[in-house]
């Protein structure tokens, strides 16, 4: 009889086993409710993973992001200023999007939705990004903060989010790169993205640039 109740327990034990890295990703995957005024303000680019045709390539070759997120006069829309240096050269864009209920939304000229994940990094802000086309759907998992650098701690945690999202590794910045000026000129940020969607000879070579990229540097 006590052989029995033995075999049970080890079979539940098991099977609690099995069942918690799907706990954990569902944990790790649910959205988080963020205030806009929390979203106000500087946010450095730490690093990320994202299935966008590119994202790998461009990801070895950037130097530095960063976000500065402002209020307007509607309450639910939210104008960002983004700089980004690539290849030593920088540029910017400014686009204006939708923030409410906790969830930041695009809808032209492409459909873009963005919610955020849990963090034990107080100064962090873990997005995921969906993106869609006529033709497309692409996920992205960015990782933000108000510093320069994050912990190894925060690191681990946002390749276990990949990792449950079925994405690559991310690729993390160098936290002593070099940030781009506040007094840039800025561009359409929403066109310019729109373009790169729509370019699909652009897409084909930019996949293969990301294998080759993966390929010889990883």
């Amino acid at each position: 009889m006590k052989s029995c109740e033995v075999v049970v327990l080890l079979l539940a034990l098991l099977c609690v086993g099995r069942a918690a890295p799907l706990t954990s990703c569902d944990t790790l995957l649910k959205p988080i409710s963020i205030s806009n005024e929390q979203m106000l303000g500087r946010w450095l680019y730490i690093g990320g993973s994202s299935d966008l045709p590119g994202s790998r390539s461009l990801g070895h070759l950037l130097n530095s992001i960063w976000l500065d997120i402002r209020a307007t006069s509607l309450s639910n829309v939210l104008t960002i200023f983004q700089t980004q240096r690539i290849y030593g050269e920088c540029s910017g864009m400014i686009y204006n999007v939708t923030m409410q209920n906790s969830t930041l939304l695009i809808e032209h000229p492409f459909y873009l939705k963005e919610v955020y994940l849990e963090t034990d990094c107080a100064d962090c802000l873990v997005v995921y990004e969906e993106v869609k086309t006529s033709q497309d759907s692409f996920k992205s998992l960015l990782l933000f903060s108000r510093q320069r650098s994050v912990s190894l701690a925060d690191v681990e945690m946002l390749k276990m989010q990949a990792k449950c999202l079925q994405m690559p590794s991310p690729l993390m910045m160098d936290p002593s790169y070099e940030i781009c000026p506040d007094n840039i000129a800025t561009s359409d940020g929403l066109a310019a993205f729109n373009s790169l969607l729509e370019a699909k000879m652009g897409q084909r070579v930019a996949k293969l640039l990301d294998q080759l990229f993966d390929f010889f540097i990883n």
